[in-house]
């Protein structure tokens, strides 16, 4: 079968200890039997590993953070796109999906296509809305509340019993054991992501993910889960092993028929003494692990490609279990040429 010429855009190239799913995602679509790819690389920050992996990305531009306004980033994209015919955006961080549903139809008409979840799903799977999401769709989450101020700790304890989780709109996550530590938490929270910060119920057990992608028609694509069996100190995984569970297979279908969730998905999960599974977080995009579902047979950002192509996609029906991931660092030898260029051009 001839392979499909493709320009794509990405983000998330930051592979450090707070990795981003831009390399991973990058890399399965390198893989792809159906595409041959050209990748762009969309990078906020001069030192981003992966704008240094020649074998990753074939350029790469410097584009404006999204708190800088969406006109910024996409005035920086129609640039981007005069040079490049970008075919496929896909972002990979949190805080920029807004921006890139929002401007849809813009990128729509530069002829960039993009398979991200609607306005809707992605506000009602936010942290703060986590108890209306559990009650609407029927599934286990923890008791959350926003908090805004110095204030609302003080009545933490009328709702709450310690330890409790603080956790950031977006991202970054801590267990809090007294007041004293919650307010430590909001401010360095707050001071890097913005208000509410969220407090969550503490629930005991093993944590545990699911990588997915849903058709936007409550059909699941794609679906892998995992448990972490190495976690730094930012509580990201640094090894992980797939799993046979059906219950976080039925979980994960559930909620993506439900909402006729559309993309990529990361379901973070709690697994009880009882068995019990509680939803704590809908991340609305690919995760940073999801080479493990590469390497487990079920290659979602391939998938991911079609979908935004219109291209006809059949569901995985199977993955190997016990197939596990371990990352490492690695030290790359990068010319000095390389990063003026970045610094002084935005581009390289």
């Amino acid at each position: 079968m001839k392979k499909i010429k493709l320009t794509l855009a990405a983000t998330g190239l930051n592979n450090t200890d707070n990795p981003g799913p831009g390399v991973p995602v990058i890399r399965g679509i390198r893989e792809s039997e159906s595409f041959d790819i050209r990748v762009v690389g969309l990078a906020y920050e001069t030192l981003e590993p992966g704008i240094y992996m020649q074998d990753i990305v074939d350029k790469v531009y410097m584009v404006p953070y999204p708190s800088e306004g969406s006109d910024s980033l996409i005035q920086r994209l129609e640039y981007i796109n005069s040079i490049e015919n970008i075919d496929v955006l896909i972002p990979n961080f949190d805080a920029e999906l807004y921006t890139f549903m929002k401007s849809a139809s813009k990128l729509e008409d530069m002829g960039i296509r993009t398979f991200l979840p609607t306005m809707e799903q992605f506000e009602e799977r936010h942290k703060t809305n986590l108890p209306d999401f559990g009650k609407k769709y029927d599934v286990k989450v923890p008791l959350s509340k926003p908090i805004l101020n110095q204030q609302d700790i003080l009545k933490v304890r009328d709702d709450f019993e310690f330890p409790i989780m603080v956790k950031g709109k977006f991202y970054d996550a801590y267990i809090a054991y007294n007041e004293e530590q919650i307010k430590m938490y909001f401010n360095k929270i707050s001071a890097k992501w913005g208000l509410p910060v969220i407090i969550q119920e503490f629930i005991k057990g093993t944590e545990v993910n699911v990588v997915a992608l849903g058709d936007g028609m409550g059909n699941t694509i794609g679906a892998v889960p995992m448990r972490k069996q190495y976690i730094t100190d930012k509580g990201k995984a640094w090894g992980g092993i797939t799993l046979d569970d059906q219950n976080m297979l039925d979980l994960t279908h559930k909620i993506i028929k439900e909402t006729q969730w559309r993309g990529g998905m990361e379901l973070e999960l709690i697994k009880t003494t009882k068995n019990e599974l509680y939803v704590i977080e809908i991340n609305p995009r690919i995760p940073a692990w999801v080479y493990l579902a590469v390497g487990a047979g079920q290659n979602l950002p391939e998938a991911l490609v079609k979908l935004a192509l219109g291209l006809e996609v059949k569901p995985y029906t199977k993955y190997d279990v016990g197939k596990m991931f371990v990352r490492y660092s690695y030290d790359m030898i990068v010319g000095l040429n390389q990063f003026e260029k970045l610094s002084t051009t935005g581009e390289v």
